[in-house]
């Protein structure tokens, strides 16, 4: 239940001791309040005025007081350690997102990813508070309060010394229990969290095609089974709160028994008996409070699983030697070989045995029906994925990876929703040059037809989150700037760039594109019929598989799937 990571944060060696102190004078006012509460009582049984008790009676208020003011230090302390570990985690998860690229994405989901992020992190940050709190009250203040009894009546003392591992073993039977459904409600809650995120983003698709309300369904199956889980995880962390209660409540009720039974025998006096009585419950008090909140903590200790598995993964070192050790400039005389390149998911789908030998600068088409393996094919050649097997070449050089940060500079990559980022348009349109110029980004948004964008709202208007809406063709023209922009950069990547417009948009911003496909090596993924004529190759993919390779004109002529894709591709 305690996270072994949780002793390896930093300054932890410098906290702990610091909370141990903070629960020893606890447990030391706790035992004043008592001691003073009684006498107060006893001397008022003894029929002494008001004013003789009243001493003891500030001195009750002077310790409650002082156990309040130490709970809200170790509470205001931990706050904002928690909080502070909290940012530092997510800023390594965000950093660590950023390192491994979609291959992280596809691995885990982009909703898993996001919750992870968001309220994966502040569970964490709940996790640290209640533990580092938590447990160092449950392991400190019952032995100040059991030292304190036994000098009042070494026989109550034995009562609460023999109760108390009793209930931790109930709590850790029940625990184990709990923990395995958090668990598996804990893996519920990221399967709800990709497949909702998924459903949210095709959600216009499924509206197309008139699948919405069936596909609801499978939504809702999905939620009720994360409901059932969750409700299947409180019933057995209320039954442990309930088991822990139950058997706090019991020994305080034996405690106080034996005190009546001694006290009416008058085998003790009342100042001592009234003291243990009052002490009895506080003892308890730590361990009550942990097992109240032991589900938060399980949810805490999940995520904090799940951020440090996302920390523990390495990008492969062995890419940064992978043989590109400088950015590669395409030209007339590159060559880029592919032989047998295989990428096969857990799932069995993928991409296999493409083999191709480009020379010079060349336009290729990657065509197949969704889910055919285009946009695989086109992310390992992004340097986004390793593959699982085959070779590359670049210039007769083989090449172990693409996954190299001299690779991703030599590229440009729009994609089929280009992501704009709460910048200014400047920022976003010079996201591949920093450095340029305003009079080169003029020309490179003119060029994509953002003149009249420019001219409405210039160029150092804010623009995406918390900034201006841009309609989604403004927002793959700004794409469209950046690689005009980016003259070094001449290896062209096209995931399906106008798939999400109308027609009338996308001959428009073709229009503009054509110009960008010279002098460089360009890939397009489309599923659009009126790019192929321009393409110098096609690449057919068919399930994962090579259907052919050639010319729009040879495959016409010669592959059937070929002939059978346009022609359900023309409807």
């Amino acid at each position: 239940m305690i996270d072994r990571e949780l002793m390896q944060l930093p300054a932890i060696k410098r906290i702990l001791p610091l909370l141990g102190i903070l629960a020893v004078f606890q447990g030391l006012v706790i035992s004043g309040q008592a001691l003073f509460l009684s006498g107060a009582i006893t001397g008022l049984w003894k029929k002494q005025t008001l004013g003789s008790v009243a001493l003891l009676i500030l001195g009750f208020f002077v310790c409650y007081m002082v156990r309040e003011l130490i709970s809200y230090l170790r509470l205001k302390f931990l706050d904002k350690f928690a909080y502070q570990m909290a940012m530092d985690y997510r800023l390594q998860l965000l950093e660590k997102s950023f390192e491994l690229g979609p291959s992280l994405v596809s691995e885990m989901g982009s909703g898993n990813l996001i919750s992870t992020a968001i309220a994966g992190i502040e569970n964490v940050e709940t996790y640290i508070k209640l533990v580092l709190s938590k447990i160092l009250n449950m392991m400190i203040v019952p032995i100040v309060l059991v030292v304190v009894v036994f000098f009042l009546d070494w026989e109550s003392s034995i009562v609460l010394i023999v109760a108390f591992p009793f209930a931790i073993i109930f709590m850790i039977l029940l625990g184990y229990a709990a923990q395995g459904r958090a668990e598996r409600q804990y893996k519920t809650f990221t399967m709800l969290s990709n497949h909702f995120l998924d459903a949210l983003r095709g959600l216009p698709t499924l509206k197309y095609f008139g699948l919405s309300k069936s596909y609801a369904s499978a939504i809702y199956s999905t939620s009720e089974r994360f409901r059932k889980a969750t409700m299947s995880t409180l019933s057995m962390a209320m039954l442990s709160t309930f088991a822990l209660d139950f058997f706090a409540t019991l020994s305080v009720a034996t405690v106080a028994l034996f005190l009546g039974l001694r006290l009416i025998n008058g085998h003790i006096l009342l100042f001592p008996a009234l003291a243990a009585l009052i002490l009895a419950p506080e003892y308890f008090l730590p361990l009550r409070e942990f097992a109240s909140d032991y589900h938060a903590t399980l949810d805490g200790k999940n995520a904090m699983d799940a951020v440090k598995e996302v920390l523990a993964k390495e990008r492969d070192k062995s890419a940064e030697d992978a043989g590109i050790t400088e950015k590669v400039s395409w030209s007339d005389e590159s060559k880029l070989t592919l032989k047998s390149l295989t990428k096969t998911y857990e799932t069995g789908r993928g991409v296999a045995d493409v083999s191709l030998d480009l020379q010079g600068f060349q336009k290729v088409a990657l065509v197949g029906a969704s889910g055919s393996g285009k946009s695989t094919l086109l992310s390992m050649l992004a340097g986004f994925l390793d593959p699982t097997s085959g070779s590359l070449k670049i210039n007769d050089q083989a090449v172990s990876s693409l996954m190299t940060d001299n690779w991703r500079q030599s590229l440009s990559l729009i994609p089929q929703q280009s992501y704009i980022f709460a910048a200014t348009l400047r920022e976003n349109i010079a996201f591949y040059e920093p450095e340029a110029e305003e009079t080169a980004i003029l020309e490179a948004a003119k060029l994509a037809g953002l003149s009249g964008l420019v001219d409405e709202i210039g160029l150092d208007a804010q623009i995406g989150a918390a900034g201006r809406t841009i309609s989604g063709g403004q927002a793959q023209r700004v794409a469209l700037a950046r690689a005009f922009l980016s003259s070094e950069r001449n290896i062209l990547l096209l995931d399906e760039p106008t798939a999400h417009l109308d027609i009338e948009t996308e001959l428009e911003i073709k229009e503009n594109i054509l110009p960008l496909l010279d002098k460089k090596l360009v890939f397009l993924a489309t599923h659009r019929l009126h790019w192929l004529p321009q393409m110098d190759l096609v690449v057919v993919l068919d399930e994962g598989q090579v259907a052919g390779i050639g010319s729009h004109e040879e495959l016409l002529a010669t592959n059937s799937y070929y002939q059978k894709l346009l022609a359900e591709m023309r409807g």
